[in-house]
């Protein structure tokens, strides 16, 4: 009885042990990584296994408490950033069971959340992937304002907006010596950004100013947003093997043109952007596919030839600078590149999977180059073809102007920036009265 006893108690020990490493938590939190940006942030969730998660929101004040099931906590949380401005504070707070994790983030103003698991890809393990979202501004918070017929400003500059490829958690691709594509477009978007606005005329304007993610349609959302003239993306190549090298220029493919235009038929909402008033004159008419239709195929007839031009002109200035991949524009389905009403452009700097040309990435003498190539292109082009109401207009020559009623010597003189004595010289003027119908030269600035 006595060696019966004995062992039972030993096997009821046994399961007691099996059955507390069962319920003991499985999974960790390895680290967190906080990306924050002007309207959106990125929290991401290292684990050692596929997350078990569920979350809900709470109010006054507003929080997004995330559960971890079967989960060990991190052994710390990453600081947030003072300019932050979506999450106040990360912490922990006490969980439904023992072997569960309760994180709350405390935040300062009302958010969409955005969450999802992400399966290990090299060098990364799994992770959980938060992409709060401000409510208050929106995919398309200046709709309104961007759907309207441009301000006729007198001599306004010429906006190129410039996107450095990747960021954040997404560090695009990873060079030999483990250079990071997203930390060589950034510097070089920040040094075109510079020479474009010391260009008098026009103006530059980045979809991000440091090291956070954006998606691709937030991109182009935000260079319409800007009421972008053009929009270059700047990105480095990578190949499986050290051996390609150069640069290339891309343009949007037909075929994904064509797969735009269809889908902005689709949204109502985006008929707006390009119908500006008329929207609402034609609004839910059988007309107003049909008119959006053909301003579509306008818009992007006019952007892509643009986008074509400016591409072979970046060609051949790159090709001073540095090697090219490929001698010509070539033609893809990138997203980023999707906007039928900008023109736009991908630019390829170099390789940073070859180790010559990342060593060359990562030089800021080499950076130099590159910015300069693309902005003799964007600045070259728009000189030739500028649009009506910039100072590039202005300043083009040869300009004529017929007189208007009501306009003098004086009034012109000031509004092309010249002096009456020029304006009359070039036109052999000897008295300072004007006719309507009178046909002027306009000297150079």
């Amino acid at each position: 009885m006595r060696s019966t006893g004995y062992v039972l108690t030993l096997l009821f020990s046994i399961i007691f042990m099996v059955l507390s490493f069962a319920v003991q938590a499985k999974n960790d939190i390895q680290g967190v990584r906080v990306w924050p940006s002007p309207d959106s942030t990125r929290v991401v969730f290292d684990l050692s296994d596929k997350p078990d998660f569920s979350y809900f929101m709470l109010k006054n004040p507003l929080r997004l408490v995330v559960d971890f099931n079967n989960t060990n906590k991190a052994k710390s949380l990453p600081a947030i950033p003072v300019e932050h401005r979506l999450i106040k504070k990360l912490r922990y707070s006490k969980a439904k069971n023992q072997n569960a994790t309760r994180m709350v983030f405390e935040l300062t103003s009302s958010v969409k959340p955005v969450i999802f698991a992400l399966a290990p890809t090299a060098p990364k393990k799994d992770r959980l992937v938060i992409d709060l979202y401000a409510k208050k501004t929106s995919l398309y918070s200046n709709e309104k304002n961007t759907s309207k017929k441009r301000d006729r400003l007198v001599d306004r500059d010429i906006i190129i907006a410039i996107d450095a490829g990747h960021g954040g958690e997404d560090p695009g691709s990873i060079g030999p010596s483990g250079t990071y594509e997203k930390n060589v477009t950034l510097p070089i978007a920040k040094r075109l950004a510079r020479l474009i606005d010391k260009q008098q005329g026009m103006k530059a304007r980045l979809t991000r100013t440091g090291d956070y993610y954006l998606k691709l349609h937030t991109r182009s959302n935000k260079a319409r947003e800007k009421r972008a003239d053009f929009f270059v993306s700047i990105h480095a190549d990578a190949f499986s093997s050290p051996g390609p090298s150069g640069s290339s220029v891309w343009v949007l493919s037909l075929r994904r043109a064509n797969s735009e235009i269809g889908k902005w038929l689709e949204d109502k909402e985006k008929h707006s952007q390009l119908l500006g008033g008329a929207a609402e004159l034609i609004k839910d008419t059988a007309n107003e596919k049909y008119l959006a239709k053909a301003l579509l195929d306008m818009s992007m007839d006019h952007s892509m030839k643009t986008a074509l031009q400016v591409a072979d002109e970046v060609v051949s200035e790159l090709k001073k600078v540095t090697k090219l991949h490929k001698k010509r524009p070539q033609s893809a389905n990138f997203g980023v590149l999707k906007s039928p009403d900008i023109p736009s452009i991908l630019v390829e700097t170099g390789f940073i999977s070859n180790p010559k040309e990342e060593r060359l990435l990562k030089s800021g003498n080499h950076q130099e180059k590159l910015a300069r190539a693309i902005f003799k292109s964007i600045k070259n082009y728009y000189k030739r073809n500028p649009p009506d109401d910039s100072l590039f207009a202005r300043l083009k020559e040869p300009a004529e102007h017929v007189v208007k009623s009501g306009e003098s010597l004086s009034v012109l003189a000031n509004r092309y920036g010249i002096s009456i004595a020029a304006l009359k010289r070039a036109n052999k003027l000897t008295k300072d009265t004007l006719f309507i119908g009178q046909v002027l030269t306009i000297p150079k600035a």
